[in-house]
């Protein structure tokens, strides 16, 4: 069987990892697997733990990889990291190397991206630049067998495009419908074109509070 590997890391944004995970472990002829440093349980930092069934080490070639994000994303593509190694290792053997949210930074730092058109969460999308990525303003964004998708919720629209371009629209479909993937949010501020000002400016402070601890 095919082999999909989604890198764990302690303090990812559960949602990054699950959305996905529930359209890509059912991909026919396709074995999922969590990956991580160390095989073992990951803890995004809260209440949320997911087992990693495999190590890097144990993985020399995957057919899907999958780099979900968290803020911890963003320091690791910073400062260096072995899973930024890893994926610099892996990503030559893939099919499809995809990202969700801050894990595109990963992708970056381990120079997936230079001169491709990619998307973040909007709080990190101008740094995609200093990774030699194209910052590119969608949901999700495909530049050959690389996919990358903008914050959290964009997991799930990258996953059903993934499964559409693997196995066509009607399987991709069968999917939607499977999750009622149906949105329809109760208000217009999934994104800083369209959020109030004061929530933008207040949630990006937070980040910025954080991301200097």
């Amino acid at each position: 069987m095919k082999q999909i590997a989604m890198l764990l890391y302690p303090g990812f944004t559960p949602l990054d990892a699950i959305g996905p995970y529930h359209a890509l472990s059912q991909f026919p002829g396709y074995e999922f697997s969590y990956v991580a440093l160390e095989a073992g349980p990951i803890s995004d930092g809260t209440s949320t733990t997911l087992i990693a069934q495999k190590s890097i080490s144990e993985l020399s070639k995957v057919d899907i990889l999958v780099v979900p994000g968290g803020l911890p994303a963003i320091t690791m593509a910073r400062a260096g990291d072995p899973l930024i190694d890893w994926i610099a290792k892996i990503h030559p053997t893939t099919e499809w190397t995809i990202s969700v949210c801050t894990g595109a930074l990963m992708l970056g730092s381990a120079g997936v991206l230079k001169g491709v058109p990619a998307t973040t969460h909007w709080y990190s999308h101008s740094e995609l630049k200093d990774y030699g990525a194209i910052p590119t303003d969608e949901r999700v964004v495909e530049s050959g067998k690389i996919m990358t998708s903008a914050g959290v919720s964009a997991g799930i629209d990258m996953s059903l495009t993934l499964a559409m371009r693997i196995f066509g629209q009607e399987f991709a479909e069968t999917m939607q419908l499977d999750m009622e993937y149906d949105p329809k949010p109760p208000f217009d501020a999934g994104h800083p074109r369209t959020a109030p000002a004061r929530v933008h400016s207040k949630l990006r402070d937070l980040f910025d509070s954080v991301l200097k601890r």
